[in-house]
């Protein structure tokens, strides 16, 4: 029988799934792993020269059956840089602490942390519901839209500066403490003086933003190398507004942005919130859940009682 073609997964994957050869000089060979985040980092990092590493499938993709594959990797793994994960993550030993007992003898383990910016955007949470799928047609929520799904009176207006700006600290506290918590390489330092470029949403930070952690992993794994800026935007799948309000909040000085980008399609900020609020209306569970989980915010930015 012909062999079945390769997926258009398995070609992005090509080395992880054994289709394209390993690299093989003396450069150090390493793992990165965590979310999209970390593929942004494998590839500055990669970029400078100093490094081998493939492309490896982000840790909430990676199913029991290819458990194999990543040790493969972490046989051969002088570095293995990764997220902090706790231990049995989706019922998989992909916890950081798991994958660093099974790295190659002599390999080291650095954490670099899972990064989520709130200040250019305060009302964006992402809701991991038990049972429900992202919202369309952005996976991101907004705290105003609940709050109007459930009933709410939202007057833009009355928003706070001062809450705003509170967001914003405290997003960068929540950051800091965690970073010191695993002993990961710092950024949360960054983000506030990226300005407008911090990132496109809550969980994709910016280019500054990665090319300075880039610089600081190279600094700590003490490589001889320079992290070139990359050539185009990374993480660039999904860019949310940009409201007055809050660039004013924060005086920075750009111009605002209206609408969102996702894959390419440009969809207008209101036209997102009334498919949500229809989609919210039926789903009054994902409403409670999502205000429960985030009242302080919600206080804080006077969107609810």
């Amino acid at each position: 029988m012909p062999t079945p073609e390769p997926s258009p997964r398995h070609r992005h994957y090509g080395a992880f799934y054994g289709l394209d050869p390993l690299p093989e000089d003396d450069r150090p060979f390493v793992t990165v792993m965590g979310n999209c985040q970390a593929e942004s980092l494998r590839l500055l990092l990669e970029s400078s020269g100093a490094i081998r590493s493939v492309r490896v499938p982000p840790v909430f993709e990676i199913e029991a059956d290819e458990l194999p594959l990543l040790q493969r990797l972490l046989d051969r793994t002088d570095v293995l840089l990764t997220q902090p994960v706790r231990d049995g993550y989706r019922d998989l030993p992909l916890g950081s602490a798991e994958l660093a007992a099974r790295v190659a003898p002599g390999a080291r383990t650095v954490h670099f942390p899972t990064i989520r910016y709130a200040g250019l955007h305060p009302w964006q949470v992402v809701l991991r519901v038990p049972g429900e799928v992202d919202p369309p047609p952005v996976p991101y929520h907004d705290l105003r839209t609940l709050a109007l799904a459930a009933g709410h009176e939202v007057h833009q207006g009355a928003l706070s500066r001062k809450g705003i700006r509170e967001v914003r600290d405290s997003s960068v506290a929540i950051l800091a403490e965690r970073e010191e918590r695993s002993d990961a390489v710092p950024v949360s330092d960054l983000l506030v003086p990226a300005g407008a470029d911090a990132a496109h949403v809550i969980n994709h930070p910016g280019n500054p933003v990665l090319v300075g952690l880039a610089r600081r992993v190279a600094e700590r794994l003490g490589l001889d190398a320079e992290i070139p800026e990359p050539t185009g935007t990374l993480l660039d799948e999904v860019h949310a507004p940009l409201l007055p309000e809050v660039l004013e909040a924060l005086g920075l000085a750009v111009d605002p942005v209206a609408h969102w980008v996702y894959r390419g399609a440009v969809l207008p900020d209101e036209q997102v919130r009334e498919v949500q609020l229809d989609w919210l209306r039926e789903r009054p569970h994902v409403v409670e859940f999502g205000l429960d989980r985030h009242r302080e915010t919600a206080r804080l930015l006077g969107i609810r009682p």
